[in-house]
């Protein structure tokens, strides 16, 4: 094989797990777009059924194109083995169907992606789980906070969209020392900047959608962890509790889109950094908050536990919402839309798009503020970037002075 787990990270994101004369000495691996597999013997139908023989008998429970991605996710992310699913909230909900049952207690971190915070407080919480927000950016909180009932420990760093960030070593300490697993979003980051699992964590999810594929057009969600816990969640969360499994194409979309990913990671990281100084400078915008920025107040956390500081940002702007809106409208090259990790550049308001799903109040206690504006720099040429902002915020200006 031309890639192990020694091999550095663009080697095995494009090389890991393939070989191409095992596939008639095709370059690229193909794409096994069937449903179901047929067996040489009745007896190795049942022996594969009964896990005692490797191989493959119904696309809803593994694929051979799917099973490539997920080896190449874990050897990414530095984990014994990972499941690919139909989206990350797939993900997130198999995760946690598959570990939780009724009296258990979920603690997860006071800012969490929208949909994430309305499974579990309108999915998990109705079946009899306690859901609990603590502030995880001081993991001493988790300590006054955690109890036996406590099975999981969930949070996103950087977190969507506030970026605030946790220490993913000091929580999982913590944690297990209470037997409770933990669990990290890692989607913001990619296994580029932060390796989770490296860190202490249990399982580590993606939207893959994002960063992973990185071309705005699939849809998709990843998990990874040790081997037996990825075989247990196999045969529960994703074959009979979700069902939301990962289509071959998709995998193959994917698999096209770690080949670029750290060089993808490298020039966009680059480029919202310089984005981030230029918002940092300007008299409209409160504040930045970018894990890069020495301003950031958690950049020395940043500066330990991330290799990069990815492409996403937010930042406060004078005037509240109208003026959020209206900055949006000025642009022309970067796009409005609520995804993220996209070739192209992406901005939206959260408090009105993505975490529209939690009341005022919520967002208020999650600091997710109305005049907040999250930014995904794109691979566009910088200097387009900050001209195009440039231009939207003299027309704010001048709309403002004209009111």
């Amino acid at each position: 094989m031309s890639a192990d787990k020694t091999t550095g990270f663009a080697t095995r994101a494009i090389h890991y797990g393939y070989e191409p004369q095992d596939e008639q000495g095709a370059l690229t691996p193909p794409v096994h777009l069937t449903s179901t597999f047929t067996f040489d013997s009745a007896e190795q139908g049942a022996a594969i059924f009964a896990g005692e023989e490797a191989g493959h008998f119904y696309s809803r429970i593994s694929n051979p194109t799917v099973e490539l991605l997920e080896k190449r996710m874990a050897a990414l992310e530095g984990a014994e083995a990972a499941l690919g699913f139909a989206s990350g909230m797939g993900a997130i909900t198999a995760l946690m169907w598959s570990i939780l049952r009724p009296g258990d207690e979920l603690i997860t971190d006071t800012t969490l992606y929208g949909c994430t915070y309305a499974f579990f407080h309108h999915g998990l919480a109705e079946f009899g789980i306690r859901v609990r927000h603590v502030d995880l950016s001081d993991p001493t909180n988790l300590e006054g906070a955690i109890s036996d009932r406590t099975k999981v420990v969930y949070f996103e760093t950087p977190a969507n969209p506030t970026m605030d960030l946790v220490d993913i070593q000091a929580v999982a300490t913590i944690a297990q020392k209470h037997g409770a697993r933990v669990a990290v979003d890692n989607t913001y980051a990619t296994p580029v900047n932060t390796r989770p699992i490296e860190l202490g964590a249990d399982f580590v999810v993606h939207s893959a959608t994002k960063y992973l594929g990185g071309h705005g057009d699939l849809v998709a969600g990843v998990l990874v962890g040790s081997a037996e816990d990825m075989a247990s969640i196999r045969l529960t969360g994703l074959k009979d509790y979700t069902g939301a499994v990962m289509s071959p194409f998709t995998a193959f979309l994917l698999m096209r889109g770690l080949k670029t990913l750290e060089v993808r990671m490298e020039r966009q990281s680059k480029n919202a950094m310089a984005v981030a100084r230029w918002l940092e400078a300007q008299p409209g915008v409160e504040r930045v908050h970018y894990p890069g920025l020495e301003s950031f107040p958690q950049h020395e956390l940043a500066k330990r536990q991330m290799t990069g500081f990815s492409a996403i940002m937010a930042f406060d702007i004078n005037g509240g919402v109208e003026a959020g809106q209206s900055l949006m409208n000025n642009l022309n090259l970067i796009r409005r839309a609520v995804s993220l990790g996209d070739t192209e550049s992406l901005i939206q308001h959260p408090a009105s798009m993505t975490h529209s799903v939690l009341s005022p109040e919520e967002r208020a206690e999650h600091g997710i503020h109305d005049d907040l504006v999250r930014l995904s720099v794109g691979l566009e040429t910088c200097a387009d970037i900050v001209a195009d902002l440039e231009q939207a915020f003299a027309r704010l200006d001048q709309s403002m002075q004209a009111a």
